[in-house]
């Protein structure tokens, strides 16, 4: 009989499973809401089969300023419109990338689209240094876009981050060419065709 009191001492009461369950729960919780604010998750809305268009992004003429140019680190440009609605998935995976690349010699740079105003999203802000303007960049059709340039100081990539109407990492173009060249991998796409939510960089509308 005692042996069996013993053992029912050792066994965690309903009471303390409770209390185990509830803390579990709030520290998911808690890390739900610092990826909510961190990520940028709040910002995003859903979109439409309509919101989707095709797009031909020809980046050959961008050139980084002087002071930039030549070889250096990996830099990331942004190009971005406050007024376009489909910067919102795209700043979340941008602050995605930022968090992910910038200690790996990459540096992030932003151009905000002429004319324009507005901010950056509360969680963007502070982590790239704008840029006033890049030559050629009146060539590029819409945006959210992006341009690489590799350790050597070539254009590596220039056009949108992903395919498709959500913008993560599962169909980011981005990823898979920070990755190749942190690798010394060279990559050479200064013209790509893709299809989501982009807005005309000319007008400032939708395409």
């Amino acid at each position: 009989m005692s042996l069996n009191r013993a053992s029912m001492h050792n066994v965690p009461s309903k009471r303390f499973l409770l209390i185990l369950c509830l803390l579990a729960a709030l520290a998911v919780l808690a890390i739900a809401v610092w990826s909510w604010s961190r990520f940028g998750v709040a910002y995003l809305r859903p979109f439409s089969e309509q919101d989707q268009q095709a797009v031909f992004f020809q980046g050959g003429g961008l050139r980084l300023p002087d002071e930039l140019a030549g070889p250096g680190p990996i830099r990331v440009v942004h190009f971005w419109d406050p007024q376009c609605p489909c910067h919102k998935e795209t700043d979340a995976h941008l602050n995605y990338l930022i968090s992910l690349y910038r200690f790996s010699g990459v540096e992030f740079y932003s151009v905000q689209k002429p004319g324009s105003e507005g901010e950056m999203l509360p969680f963007l802000r502070g982590k790239l240094t704008p840029l006033e303007s890049l030559e050629g960049m009146q060539a590029i059709p819409a945006s959210p876009a992006i341009a690489i340039w590799d350790q050597a100081g070539r254009l590596a990539y220039a056009g949108p981050y992903s395919e498709g109407l959500v913008c993560n990492s599962s169909n980011s173009f981005v990823e898979p060419i920070l990755d190749a060249l942190s690798a010394n991998r060279p990559v050479s796409a200064a013209n790509t065709m893709a299809v989501g939510c982009y807005c005309d960089w000319a007008s400032g509308g939708r395409p």
